[in-house]
This record gives C-alpha cells, structure tokens and sequence, in this order.
C-alpha cells in the first residue's frame, strides 16, 4: 500500500477516535460522521478496525463502559440510572447488561468494592507492577489547564514490552533528524486499571516544532485534548506506574470529590523509563477532571 494511502487511512481513523471521545456521552451520528469525512461508512468501518483492531461501535461501547465504571466510584450519590444517562445510555437494563457482561458483575457489586478484585486481576498480569513497593499516599497533584497538543505518533496495542520497541523507533526518528528540542507523551487510549493490558491502546508521541514537514511524511499527528487536568509529579521504576495508575483512580480520585472524564490521561515524560537503562522514570501524569 502507498505510503499516501496510509497516512490518509491514518488521518481517517484518528479523526473518528477523536469524535467518538468528544461526543461520547451524546449520540453518535456515524451516518453524520462519513459525510462529514466525505467516505462511505463501509469505507469508515473497515479504515478504523484496521487502525484500532476493533470496530466503531466495539470501542464506543468500551470508551462508555470505562467512563461508567469511574463515575459508579466517584459520583457516590448518582443514581444507577443517572449513571447510565451520562454514558449515553438511554436504557437503565441495556445499561446493565452491557456493564455486567464487560466487568463480570453488575454495576452494583462494582460500586460496593468490586472494582477492587477486578482491578487486582489485572494488575497480575504484570509481574513488575505486582512487586512495586511504591507508596503514593503522600502524592498531591496541582490542579492545571492544559493547552490542546500537537504530536507525531506510533500505536502500541497492548501495554506491555512492545512499548520499547516502540519509543525505540520514535527515538531513531528524532536522532536521524537531528530534532534538538521535543517532548515524549504516551497517550493512554484505555485505562490499563481497568482493562485487560494485551487490549490497551497505548500511543507513544513526540511533541516538537522542528523539522514538522520531514516528520510529517514519516508518521502520522494527533491532538491531545485540552482541558482541566489533575497533574502528578511521579518518579520511580517500570513496575510503579501501574500501581501509580490504580491508586490515582481507586483511592485518590474517588476520595477527591472529582470526577473524571472521558479524556484519554497522558504522561509527559522526564525521564523515559522505556529508553533508560536503569528501568527509572520521571514523569508527569495528567488526569482529566471535573467538579
């Protein structure tokens, strides 16, 4: 396939992610959407399961179901229901449904402690992460507004050793054009607290005003949203981050008063545990919240 080809594909697919995140608790017009994209909607289907490895209505449903899942802790006096609404939900039963056969329990047993065991699962599916002594319970965050962020990117499905091979390749990128002045973003598509690690999309970015044109015609851009965010200063070793992660949306954000939303968290990295041959990383983790 024409590099052309794929570029344009690319563009196509980001767009629709990006529109599915920012109409998520609306309703999703696809008809709309292809008009708007002047493609068929056959064409938009099959363009988006190639880049993302499902289809549209496969990640609206999971993008809904993992913003439910944090609103059920961090909304303690919103009703099932009420819940249900804000995630686009118009039926309370389809609603619970869709939520059990995801979490394998109801939203009501997630609520009462559930989310923890759930968590936990997954958690052991890293054996770094499972060892992590780190205590985050003295972290507090500052409170910013972030600017949107223009960033060349590579996907990674899943989290897991991959990522290297990945920030590898940007890492050649930036060296072989002789870009002095970047930044290293992962965008986290998937909340790895809650979904399966081989299913998370992970999005390893550089940000930089150098060499755009060059860069452009070797890998694809993407906005990172702007917006109120909730921003740790974290440092420490590969295993933390996970357990980091599940203490910002299991302990810190349910008793913060905040809610989160369905913008993808991000990190902006200090120190890039990925390229680093001690494992460590410096970082800066931001949350999307609201009050």
């Amino acid at each position: 396939m024409k590099k052309e080809t794929l570029e344009k594909r690319d563009k196509i697919a980001n767009a629709i992610m990006y529109y599915v995140y920012t109409h998520i608790d609306t309703h999703i017009d696809l008809e709309e959407l292809s008009y708007d994209l002047d493609i068929s909607k056959f064409h938009m289907h099959r363009v988006f399961k190639e880049a993302f490895g499902k289809n549209i209505y496969e990640s609206i449903k999971s993008i809904r179901l993992q913003k439910a899942a944090n609103l059920l802790l961090t909304n303690r006096y919103s009703t099932i229901s009420n819940i249900a609404n804000l995630c686009g939900y118009s039926s309370h039963s389809s609603f619970i449904k869709a939520f059990t056969k995801r979490f394998d329990m109801s939203p009501k047993q997630w609520r009462k402690g559930g989310y923890k065991s759930y968590s936990n699962e997954i958690m052991k599916q890293s054996k770094k992460a499972m060892n992590s002594k780190a205590d985050f319970s003295r972290l507090v965050p500052t409170i910013v507004k972030m600017p949107e962020i223009k960033s060349y990117y590579i996907r990674n499905k899943g989290y897991n050793i991959n990522i290297r091979e990945t920030w590898q390749k940007l890492q050649t990128l930036i060296l072989n054009n002789d870009i002095k002045e970047y930044k290293q973003i992962a965008l986290l598509h998937d909340n790895p607290v809650i979904t399966p690690l081989n299913e998370c999309q992970y999005i390893a970015c550089i940000q930089t005003d150098e060499k755009e044109e060059t860069l452009s015609q070797r890998v694809p851009k993407f906005k990172i949203s702007s917006g109120v965010y909730a921003k740790f200063d974290v440092q420490g070793h590969q295993g933390d981050i996970l357990k980091f992660m599940n203490w910002v949306y299991h302990e810190w954000l349910i008793n913060s008063e905040y809610e989160t939303t369905t913008k993808p968290s991000y990190i902006i990295y200090h120190k890039n545990n990925f390229l680093s041959d001690d494992n460590e990383f410096n970082m800066s983790f931001y949350v999307s919240i609201n009050y």
